[in-house]
C-alpha cells in the first residue's frame, strides 16, 4: 500500500519521517510514503493521476491507501472528495484523505492533534480561551476547544476583515467568536488558555505580554521553544508546542488509512525529535 503528504512547500514536511517509523515497528513492510509538492492549481490532476486507489481493484497492490494534505490544500480538497466528514466539513478543511472501495473520503485529525497534545500536557479543560491568528489551523482550534466543552472563544486577528472564514467555521460549530485586534490584546490575555496558530516568529512581539497566561499551546515545532513559548515556561505557565500536535495528528491519521489502533506513538516521536534535531544542527 502507499501514502504521502502533499502541499507546498513540502520539503519541510515532518509526515514522511512520522509514518515511515509506524510503518516499520508495526510491521508493514509492504507500505511506503512519499511527499510530493502540489499546490491548488495543481490538487485536481493529482488526484486523478493516484490510481489505482485502495478498492478500485482486487488485490490492491500498490495500491495507495490515503493521503496527508498541508497548506494550502485542507480546504481545496474538499469538493473534490466524494465525501467528507461532519468535522471536515465544521472546520472547513481536510488535511486527510483516505482511499476505500475506491473512494476518496475526507477527514481532519489536526482537531484530534489538539486536544491529545493538550492532555499529554496535563492542560485541564479551559473555563476561556483566546485563540491568536485568523487561518485555517485557527478553524481546527476552534473545533478543539468546543470538544473541550467552551462555546465562547476569543480570536484575536490583525485585520477582522480577513476572518470571515474563520468567523464562518465558528458559526458552523455553535462557537460565540468575539473577534479582536491585536491592539486589544492585553485584555484578551485574561483567558485559561492561549492558542497561537501564528507562523514562526509572528508571536514573538507579544512574548513579554503572553508571559502570564497559566498555558500556552504554541503551533510552531521548530525552531523550538519560540520566543513567547520560553517567555511562558519561564514564567511558570505551562507551554504546548506544535510538534505534539503533529505527532498526534500524524498517529490518527495512521489509524484512519491502515485500520488498526496499535499505533506506535513512541516510536513516531522519536523519529519525528531526531529529524527536527538534525535540521537544527545544519541550520547551527
Amino acid at each position: 500500500m502507499r501514502a504521502a503528504v502533499l502541499g507546498s512547500p513540502i520539503s519541510h514536511s515532518l509526515s514522511p519521517f512520522l509514518h515511515r517509523a509506524a510503518y516499520r515497528e508495526m510491521g508493514l513492510t509492504g507500505w511506503s510514503y512519499e511527499a510530493f509538492e502540489c499546490d491548488e492549481a495543481r490538487l485536481p490532476a493529482k488526484l486523478r493521476e493516484l490510481r489505482p486507489v485502495r478498492g478500485e481493484r482486487a488485490g490492491d497492490a500498490g495500491a495507495w491507501a490515503g493521503l496527508s494534505l498541508t497548506m494550502p490544500l485542507k480546504r481545496a480538497v474538499l469538493p473534490l472528495l466524494d465525501t467528507v466528514s461532519e468535522l471536515a466539513v465544521e472546520v472547513g478543511g481536510a488535511n486527510t484523505v483516505v482511499f476505500s472501495g475506491g473512494a476518496a473520503h475526507g477527514d481532519n485529525t489536526d482537531v484530534y492533534g489538539i486536544t491529545q497534545a493538550l492532555a499529554e500536557a496535563g492542560v485541564p479543560a479551559p473555563r476561556s480561551a483566546t485563540v491568536l491568528g485568523g487561518g485555517a489551523t485557527a478553524g481546527s482550534a476552534l473545533a478543539a476547544l468546543r470538544e473541550l466543552g467552551l462555546f465562547a472563544v476569543t480570536l484575536i486577528v490583525r485585520d477582522p476583515a480577513r476572518a470571515g472564514e474563520t468567523a464562518a467555521v465558528a458559526e458552523r460549530l455553535g462557537v460565540t467568536l468575539s473577534v479582536r485586534t491585536f491592539d486589544k490584546l492585553d485584555a484578551a490575555l485574561e483567558a485559561d488558555l492561549v492558542v497561537s496558530t501564528l507562523p514562526g516568529g509572528a508571536a514573538d512581539a507579544y512574548a513579554d505580554r503572553l508571559a502570564r497566561v497559566p498555558a500556552l499551546f504554541d503551533v510552531v515545532y521548530a525552531p523550538w521553544p519560540t520566543v513567547a513559548a520560553a517567555a511562558v515556561r519561564a514564567a511558570g505557565g505551562t507551554v504546548v508546542g506544535g510538534f505534539a500536535m503533529l505527532l498526534h495528528q500524524a498517529v490518527r491519521q495512521v489509524e484512519l488509512m491502515t485500520g488498526r489502533t496499535d499505533v506506535p506513538v513512541d516510536a513516531m516521536r522519536a523519529a519525528g525529535e531526531a529529524e527536527i534535531l538534525r535540521r537544527s544542527g545544519e541550520r547551527a
